[in-house]
């Protein structure tokens, strides 16, 4: 009981300081405005710093500047504009819209899991949450709520049905049996990492690069989340009495939804029919670059390259068809007021983007970043701590940061600096083996 109310206490604490904290698109406000005045400082002391990947000693440069007024008159606009998250989250968010306004993804679910053996029921509950950045952030909403109302009527607790499924979607987030829209949002972010440190088009992030990384961790979260919540969560939820002594009732759908789903899973196996055949035989299959001689591959090719419109299709066409079906949409009129209802809600991302870019661009402008990575490597260095510890300890770093920002763009952006620090003790080891190499030879 002791060790109990501890905990308790820490939760409250950690609970208050939190909501005590300003919104997100404040916070990188305050970032900016920090870096900018940092930028002033290490100007006036002419501080610079020796970039390893590129050999040229670059100095500190100053926001309040001249030169400093000029970029950010120049690039305020394209700053936001050219944010990576920024047009990927909008385009995936208007055609998932159309899955979750008119229902299609609430009726799949009900429909697929009610029958589900009640003991498997957990496990399953995490697994399409993992799965649900298919989706994007929509999975969040979607899917706590339906996994309570399917533990109702399993005769499980609901509480711990939106427990189970909240754990699934954001401790699993980004792991997937499938390329995601997520993975080509991350990757445009690494790549501008890549390029900030290596330069433009030395290093190429493919949206691939992970993807058998994340495709083990989606059985493994399965299973973790899912042995977590049934011997560690639940047995501390208390009884929960169904009124009437009966188990809760999932939504029941007219023939009309159900016509509608089905005809909505055809045009979807259509679609996927289509863009497999284009990328087998036709020009989704070619690699970017080489469309003069038709070199064929599946990484590197037009499909994975622009998986975005690919994935923009595959959620609007059903989910189009299915609210044509269900009655949820009134031809062309009906489409148009949806996808307007869907913008409504980006607000308040727009303006994280909006700030976020803004610091992201003059973190790198004032070449801050790359003086706190290379500083940070040769501190590492004269350590010794490189190598397999390194590696070990920046895999725990990001899985801490893991645990307090569960979205995937700011979560990159947050990593981004850990991965200036990463690369640059690896590229400066990179080096020394290979001048010894040298002297061998």
């Amino acid at each position: 009981m002791v060790r109990e109310r501890k905990q308790l206490k820490l939760l409250n604490l950690i609970e208050r300081g939190c909501d005590k904290l300003p919104a997100p698109a404040i916070l990188f406000l305050l970032l900016f405005l920090i870096t900018a005045v940092l930028s002033a400082v290490l100007s006036m002391l002419h501080v610079s710093v020796y970039n390893p990947a590129t050999e040229i000693e670059t100095p500190i440069n100053n926001f309040f500047s001249n030169e400093g007024l000029y970029w950010f008159l120049c690039n305020m606009v394209t700053n936001f504009t050219t944010f990576p998250p920024l047009g990927i989250v909008l385009v995936m968010s208007v055609a998932v819209g159309f899955c979750e306004q008119t229902g299609m993804i609430e009726m799949i679910l009900n429909e697929k899991l009610k029958h589900i053996y009640p003991p498997l029921l957990p496990y399953a509950v995490v697994f399409i949450g993992i799965l649900g950045n298919l989706a994007s952030d929509t999975a969040c909403i979607v899917i706590p709520p339906l996994a309570g109302l399917l533990f109702l009527a399993a005769g499980r607790h609901p509480i711990g049905g939106m427990i189970c499924g909240y754990a699934g979607v954001n401790a699993g987030f980004s792991a997937n049996l499938f390329i995601a829209g997520t993975d080509g949002l991350v990757a445009a972010i690494t790549q501008e990492a890549a390029n900030d440190f290596f330069g433009e088009n030395v290093v190429n992030v493919d949206i691939t690069c992970n993807w058998y990384f994340m495709a083990a961790s989606t059985f493994l979260c399965t299973i973790v989340i899912g042995l977590v919540y049934t011997k560690l969560v639940e047995p501390r939820l208390a009884p929960y009495d169904v009124l009437g002594k009966k188990k809760g009732e999932v939504k029941a759908y007219s023939p009309q939804e159900r016509k509608a789903l089905f005809f909505a899973g055809i045009s979807m196996l259509v679609y996927l029919v289509v863009v497999i055949a284009a990328t087998i035989w036709g020009p989704l299959g070619i690699v970017v670059g080489q469309e003069k001689i038709g070199t064929r591959a599946f990484v590197g090719s037009y499909l994975l390259k622009n998986l975005i419109p690919v994935l923009f299709f595959f959620f609007a066409i059903p989910g189009i068809v299915f609210g044509i079906g269900s009655g949820a949409l009134k031809g062309f009129q009906g489409i148009y007021q949806l996808m307007v209802k869907n913008m409504e809600k980006m607000g308040g991302f727009l303006v994280f983007c909006f700030f976020c870019a803004q610091f992201q661009k003059l973190f790198t402008w004032t070449h801050i970043d790359s003086l706190i990575s290379v500083n940070g490597a040769n501190a590492l260095k004269a350590t010794g701590f490189t190598g397999v510890n390194l590696v070990v300890v920046f895999i725990l770093f990001s899985s801490f940061i893991n645990i307090f920002i569960p979205s995937a763009s700011a979560k990159v952006v947050s990593n981004r600096h850990s991965f200036f620090l990463y690369k640059s003790s690896i590229f400066r080891e990179f080096k020394i083996k290979r001048a010894l190499t040298s002297l061998l030879v």
